[in-house]
């Protein structure tokens, strides 16, 4: 199912946020979506970037059309298309897809309102993410990427032919007013994952230069070229901080056409789009509309695909994807089922404890609410099997620590010592393991322990602390999919006689109690790319925990995650930052803030039997909808199939 956009770390990153089904393809953990973090182990050989220099006073300059963390970039300056499309598919058609909720604004840079799905279709970036290729960017509104020998700056050079949909330039001016709104305005995740930009300025119509704080955040110039562009002329006159009823002006491949304000968006694509021939679009947006109709319950969602309402499904529930898909149209072969193999870090998925409550601020609360957990049990009567269980902040990523700290690790750790908790350092972190009977005994009396040495203990059948006061939290949800996990979890729960309760409200209500942290424990999603960088400090600084609207949802607020965070950003190399992101996945992992679950390590997808798609997708993306078009020949057959069904 589609969910509600919103601007997101890094198009790699797996980034979500939830209750239940809002944001996530929960269940589940299962990763991915068509913007998520793609990324891998290895670069690929390649090669090298084109470079000419130039002389800018007594500093010479690169002058780029692609830039990447790892070294070199796979795409030659005169490439054509990206390898995973077919350059020549088709253009019409119109599909429909699912999206849950509902959305009451069209500006989803704000805290305020609910955004509706799709809008990144509307705006253009300065780059565009290579998504064969780890950490890499390749101009697209920029024709040039501009790299100063001081590495305090990054300048763009936008294209002469770029366009906003009435027609007006896309200026350096208008690259310039995004940033400062965005920043002054914008959702607090702005500010901290620009934090180290000093000031932008326009030199001229079509070139706009960032300079920077420090020359050690070495993916300050990819960000900001993931930033999308916004019209300056569009925006004057109206309140930037409010949410948005009316149709924005883009420059992107689609328009908003129209909308049935909660419930339906239909997105067009624009046959005068400026980018349609430009190698980084070429074989892409090949859908004449793209329609999105909102369900309010899941369930409902699954019935009007089966129905044939909903073209395409992204399955994120394991008992669903084992045994609701026994309909006549997969019998007949008129819908599609495959499971899509990627190597996409998984990050954490988990039950967060808000330690912004005072019930959770003993590490020893939190591991024993992590014993209490019975994953094997859930796995096993739940899940089909279906799950790997998740063991690290950056899972399935050469960025998750193992084992005890050894070498480069061990020396960034060293120093702080003192202040980590010894077995960080003498014992390798393991999740309880269960024998999956659902009779958790050496977990519940384990648990019990660390409560009585944090001053709980059981009267009457309760869990109260030295005041009398019971142990009772509610754990907050947006759908109703996941209370068949929690509810379990409540259960074991109540063995020690802690009052847990679970409480599921509407997506909207939910976004607001989570910008304001007023829940207890929910359930969060913290996606990874393989190049962690600004929006670390977003996730998991001290900052950030204060800020409403962050994207720190536990409350973390640790001085050594807080200096961790800023070595990642300024690793000066790739051994460099593998190990202090896992000395910080390390510690983070020794003070229980989340109770892992589980992710996935493919995408289940579903879909009518209508669409043509390339010989493979992207290595890091699924490609959908980008990639695929309406395969005529198909569509007809289709179309014939459904009046005998």
């Amino acid at each position: 199912m589609a969910r509600a956009w919103r601007p997101v770390t890094k198009p790699w990153v797996n980034r979500r946020r939830t209750g239940g089904v809002m944001r996530a393809k929960v269940d589940s953990g299962a990763p991915g979506r068509h913007f998520h973090a793609m990324l891998r182990r290895e670069l690929l050989a390649a090669p090298a970037v084109l470079a000419i220099p130039i002389t800018a006073g007594a500093q010479a300059a690169r002058r780029v059309h692609a830039i990447s963390l790892l070294g070199d970039v796979a795409l030659p300056p005169d490439f054509t298309h990206w390898p995973f499309v077919n350059p020549d598919a088709p253009k019409g058609g119109e599909i429909t897809l699912g999206a849950l909720g509902s959305f009451d604004s069209f500006n989803g840079f704000i805290l305020r309102g609910t955004p509706a799905v799709g809008l990144g279709q509307l705006y253009d970036t300065l780059t565009v993410t290579g998504q064969d290729e780890a950490s890499t960017e390749y101009a697209h509104l920029a024709s040039v990427i501009e790299l100063p020998a001081d590495g305090l700056g990054v300048a763009f050079e936008l294209r002469e032919a770029a366009r906003w949909h009435d027609g007006r330039p896309v200026t350096a001016a208008d690259v310039a007013w995004t940033f400062d709104t965005l920043r002054a305005q914008g959702r607090p995740f702005y500010r901290a994952y620009w934090g180290d930009v000093e000031n932008v300025r326009a030199e001229g119509e079509r070139r706009v230069v960032f300079r920077f704080k420090t020359a050690e955040n070495r993916e300050l110039a990819q960000v900001l070229g993931q930033m999308p562009v916004l019209p300056r002329h569009w925006w004057e006159g109206r309140d930037f901080s409010r949410p948005l009823t009316e149709s924005p002006l883009g420059c992107g491949p689609y328009r908003l056409e129209r909308f049935e304000q909660g419930r339906t968006l239909v997105y067009r694509r624009v046959d005068s789009y400026w980018a349609r021939d430009l190698p980084t679009r070429r074989g892409t947006n090949n859908f004449d509309a793209i329609r999105y109709e909102y369900f309010r319950d899941s369930t409902v969602a699954f019935e009007a695909f089966k129905a044939g309402q909903i073209d395409f499904r992204t399955e994120n529930v394991a008992r669903d994807w084992a045994t609701g898909y026994d309909f006549p149209a997969v019998r007949r072969g008129l819908v599609k089922r495959e499971t899509v193999r990627h190597e996409i870090p998984t990050g954490m998925q988990g039950f967060a404890m808000n330690m912004r409550r005072p019930l959770f601020q003993d590490v020893r609360v939190r591991e024993a609410l992590m014993h209490v957990f019975d994953y094997e049990w859930l796995n096993a009567n739940i899940f089909f099997g279906l799950y790997a269980r998740t063991n690290s902040f950056f899972s399935n990523s050469e960025l998750a620590s193992s084992g005890l700290p050894t070498g480069a690790e061990l020396a960034v750790l060293e120093p702080f010592r003192a202040q980590l908790p010894p077995q960080l350092f003498t014992q390798e972190f393991r999740l309880p393991v269960t024998d999956g009977s659902g009779n958790n005994r050496d977990g519940l009396r384990r648990a019990l322990e660390l409560l009585r040495g944090a001053g709980w203990t059981v009267r009457d059948r309760r869990l109260v602390n030295a005041q009398g006061a019971p142990f009772r939290f509610e754990i907050l949800l947006s759908s109703p999919t996941f209370e068949r996990v929690a509810l379990p979890y409540v259960q074991w729960l109540q063995r020690l006689g802690i009052e847990a309760t679970v409480r599921t409200v509407d997506p909207a209500q939910y976004q607001v109690r989570m910008d304001a942290f007023d829940y207890d424990m929910t359930v969060d999603v913290m996606g990874q790319s393989l190049s962690p960088g600004n929006e670390q400090r977003d996730y998991f600084t001290c900052e950030k925990a204060r800020q409403n609207g962050s994207q720190n949802i536990p409350g973390i607020c640790h001085p050594v995650i807080d200096q961790l965070v800023e070595q990642i950003i300024t690793a000066p190399d790739r051994d460099a930052l593998v190990a202090r992101t896992r000395a910080m996945d390390r510690v983070l992992l020794w003070n229980h803030y989340v109770i892992p679950n589980w992710h996935n390590r493919a995408f289940w997808i579903a879909h009518w039997d209508r669409f043509g798609l390339p010989p493979r997708p992207p290595r890091y993306g699924l490609g959908f909808p980008a990639t695929w078009w309406i395969d005529p020949t198909r569509d007809r057959t289709l179309a014939e199939a459904r009046r005998s069904l």
